[in-house]
């Protein structure tokens, strides 16, 4: 039996449950594309009330993803093959076909059921761990959006929840427990 190396910090009188969302928001430039959103995400970890509990960063999109891995320049060129073979752009997808598909159709839709397919597998959100007011992510993740379509305006969210930390004054500009502010890296 192993013993839990990170125990339940002791909860001071008056702390309670705390929960804190804002967005990032950015502009992609190609397809694929991993932009790291690691210290953003850390920024906003920084802001919020929560002492120890999770975050969750969560892409408002179908065709891009968030996922953890390394920072690192040649695992990247891997993995943006890896997704090109996986769900090869070119292939002939359904959901390409204008002359056929009627829902959910806009004025500037591209032929996009790869990155559709590539996000199922991918996923739309990550949770990670806060101890302590930070991140608790391994030595070499980092938190990525996939871009998997085109380049375009995209939006993360990242929403924290859990205990509170011991009472401080609130930043200047910011109101508590959940108010709705924006990172931009635009």
């Amino acid at each position: 039996m192993a013993l839990n190396p990170f125990p339940l910090p002791a909860i001071e009188p008056g702390a309670g449950f705390a929960c804190w969302s804002e967005s990032i928001e950015l502009v992609t430039t190609t397809a694929p594309e991993f932009i790291d959103l690691t210290d953003q995400v850390e920024s906003i970890i920084a802001r919020s009330p929560v002492a120890d509990g999770l975050a969750i960063v969560f892409s408002r999109h179908t065709t891009a993803a968030i996922t953890l891995n390394e920072l690192e320049p040649l695992l990247l060129e891997d993995m943006a093959e890896f997704l090109d073979r996986l769900a090869p752009r070119a292939h002939a997808y359904r959901h390409n076909d204008f002359d056929v598909r009627t829902v959910n159709m806009t004025p500037d839709e591209s032929p996009n059921g790869h990155a559709h397919c590539l996000q199922l597998v991918l996923g739309a959100s990550q949770t990670i761990p806060i101890r302590d007011g930070r991140l608790a992510l391994g030595q070499y993740q980092r938190i990525f959006m996939v871009e998997l379509d085109h380049s375009r305006p995209r939006e993360a969210v990242v929403q924290t929840f859990g205990v509170a930390r011991a009472s401080r004054p609130t930043p200047v500009g910011l109101r508590r427990n959940g108010a709705r502010t924006r990172a931009r890296e635009v």
